[in-house]
């Protein structure tokens, strides 16, 4: 554990961070509601690393302001979850790499996301009416329908070159987060720390207010957001999965998509599409109605557009299954690997990254409580 003093921060949202754990290490009223408190215990003065390790391990549930006797309009103004989520959202862009695309979507996510999209699919349009003008509007059906809009071998190509793109970036992204936090290689590795992280992230164990809910638009607790969010990480989860047995499909059983809707590869789609409607769409709902003291203004832009990729990821796959065998393929198909190109492009530059942080920092939060125990 890292307690070298720190003298100057290197940002604003820095120095107001190490004063508000400042005046909640002498306080210390919160620390059973999750597991920032804690990990701040564990120090007496705070790094860079320390104050990003914070933000990224807190999963905004607003219990802290809601408890707190010192949240404004008291003088000393501490609003924890505010200034942690405007720092976690500076965070993914002092690691991101590369560096010259660290703040490429701060403040216009959806508009570029949206961009991107159509362009993908006008680019995938424009190469299926140069080979056949017909094949966008026709009737497409049996193994192997898909491939008449672009070749199998191509759109190998383009997507794994774009995913491939996103695993390196995300990579470098958390090595690092991970180095700067002050935190060794080989924890990221340690069994015990892995497993108890896996744990608290599969079930947002900390997004429950310590045990009464989350805080949304009032001191009224509820599970509202920790349900949506599961949704949505299911459903990620099981298009992920979805494809992976697909390409098993096509490369080792030479079973070419589309499949039966009985097909594995189908059911784990469709019950991912189900989720990344249902999650995202709750998700902005919730955050439509969410306190503005709880939230940072200023990174809204690609946390929506981050939630509306998974939604539109969704909508245009359920679409895709539901009217495959009709004149509607060519366009959805066109519009669904738009929507997931421009997901792959964006992953590492919005918030998905949070997700990759906060399991990060979980895993140092479990090491550290093993070895103080």
């Amino acid at each position: 554990m890292n307690q070298q003093p720190t003298g100057a921060h290197s940002t604003q949202l820095l120095k107001e961070a190490d004063r508000l754990m400042t005046v909640c290490n002498s306080c210390r009223y919160c620390e059973g509601l999750c597991a920032v408190f804690p990990a701040m215990e564990m120090r007496r003065a705070f790094s860079d690393g320390d104050l990003n390790y914070f933000a990224n391990l807190c999963h905004a549930c607003g219990a802290c302001y809601t408890d707190c006797q010192f949240s404004p309009p008291h003088e000393f103004n501490v609003n924890v979850p505010q200034n942690l989520a405007a720092l976690r959202a500076q965070s993914w862009a002092t690691y991101a790499w590369p560096r010259a695309f660290s703040g490429l979507f701060a403040h216009n996510g959806v508009a570029i996301s949206i961009i991107c999209a159509l362009s993908v699919a006008a680019f995938i349009f424009g190469l299926a009416a140069t080979n056949d003008p017909q094949v966008l509007t026709g009737v497409h059906t049996g193994p192997g329908a898909f491939y008449a809009l672009i070749p199998h071998n191509a759109m190998a190509i383009l997507f794994g070159a774009a995913f491939l793109y996103a695993i390196i970036a995300l990579a470098m992204g958390l090595r690092a987060f991970w180095r700067d936090i002050g935190e060794p290689s080989g924890t990221l590795a340690d069994p015990p720390s892995l497993w108890q992280a896996m744990k608290d992230a599969s079930r947002l164990r900390y997004l429950d207010g310590g045990g009464v809910g989350c805080f949304n638009e009032d001191e009224r607790p509820t599970d509202h957001r920790r349900i949506y969010h599961h949704f949505a990480f299911y459903g990620f989860l099981l298009c992920f999965a979805s494809t992976c047995v697909a390409t098993l499909y096509h490369y080792f059983l030479a079973r070419e998509a589309p499949y039966a809707w009985w097909d594995l590869p189908v059911v784990l789609g469709t019950l991912g599409g189900i989720g990344l409607v249902v999650g995202p769409i709750g998700l902005l709902v919730e955050k439509s109605k969410r306190d503005a003291a709880l939230v940072d203004t200023n990174s809204s832009g690609m946390d929506a557009a981050f939630t509306l990729m998974l939604f539109l990821t969704g909508l245009t796959g359920l679409a895709l299954l539901a009217w495959r065998e009709t004149t509607a393929m060519g366009p959805l198909l066109a519009l669904h690997l738009g929507v997931v190109f421009a997901l792959f492009v964006t992953m590492p530059y919005g918030k998905f990254v949070h997700g990759l942080f906060r399991f990060a920092s979980l895993v140092r939060y479990a090491h550290e409580r093993h070895r103080v125990q």
